[in-house]
């Protein structure tokens, strides 16, 4: 009787063999593969297109438009004022940037490239948070640099009516540096849900009612029931606790009941939520096939 062919074996065990573990799997190389990735979807490039126009586009139109009365205005409300002006965009820009946060993971899902992905990284746990960290480092760097602009313009556009903001306040730099985090921390959030349902229609439908429905349902409920815990829940839904990270804090108690938040504590709820999103739709993608 023959001895049974082994070649084919042992060809396979060569090509294990010369094709080091190490090879393509390490983070750095992760995160350069979905730069790549990122730079190269046109949703990407549209998408930031869209919160750079918005982000320059109102704060320089309310700059031109908004007179608050040199000199008849205090300290206070000219720096809220200015604050308000070029941060007004975030409600808009965050909805954008969640669309595109579903949309990197998703559309590999769509398109099948998520089978070569997670063969690269056959973990997966180091090919998700590297995607995810390439969407906040873009996401940060592009709101920053457009609100830096529209800073720019729309501080020289008040200081021609005779408007002054002091920059050097912390309660002026901090939210507008805070509006960045958080639409960063909104990609995020719906990355985390688009990784967890691997449909565009339905992360994008999941992630705008989180964002723009929930609340109105939470609001209509609390003004019908009365129930303050109603209202304390919807204190810490994403949009509301993220609102914080940019608004103005004026001097003086604020007449509320309830749950109150300010931006520290209002990052702490929203990046908790982007955590428990994350771990969740990590462990899921894990125990996943594809």
């Amino acid at each position: 009787m023959s001895a049974p062919n082994t070649a084919p074996a042992q060809q396979h065990r060569h090509r294990e063999a010369s094709v080091p573990d190490s090879v393509g799997l390490s983070f750095p190389r992760l995160v350069r593969s979905e730069w790549i990735k990122l730079r190269s979807i046109r949703s990407t490039i549209w998408c930031y297109a869209i919160l750079v126009l918005l982000t320059i586009a109102m704060a320089v139109l309310l700059g031109a438009v908004i007179d608050q009365g040199a000199g008849q205005m205090p300290q206070e409300a000219v720096n809220g004022g200015f604050v308000n002006i070029n941060t007004v965009s975030v409600s808009l820009t965050a909805l954008v940037v969640g669309v595109l946060g579903v949309l990197i993971i998703t559309g590999e899902y769509g398109t099948g490239q998520v089978r070569s992905t997670f063969t690269a990284d056959p973990g997966r746990t180091g090919v998700i948070l590297a995607k995810a960290f390439v969407l906040a480092l873009a996401t940060f760097v592009v709101s920053v640099v457009s609100t830096g602009i529209g800073v720019a313009v729309s501080a020289g556009l008040q200081a021609s009516k005779d408007i002054h903001p002091e920059f050097t306040d912390p309660a002026v730099w901090m939210p507008i540096l805070g509006a960045s985090v958080y639409v960063t921390l909104v990609a995020l959030f719906a990355y985390g849900i688009g990784l967890l349902v691997r449909s565009s229609a339905g992360g994008i439908a999941i992630t705008l009612g989180i964002f723009l429905v929930l609340p109105v349902i939470l609001s209509i409920f609390a003004e019908l029931t009365q129930a303050q815990w109603v209202a304390d829940v919807a204190t810490l839904l994403p949009s509301a606790a993220g609102a914080e990270l940019y608004a103005y804090s004026y001097s003086g108690a604020r007449d509320v009941t309830g749950l109150v938040l300010n931006g520290w504590s209002g990052f702490g709820v929203l990046a908790g939520e982007v955590v428990v999103i994350g771990a969740i739709a990590i462990a899921v993608a894990r125990s996943r096939d594809v």
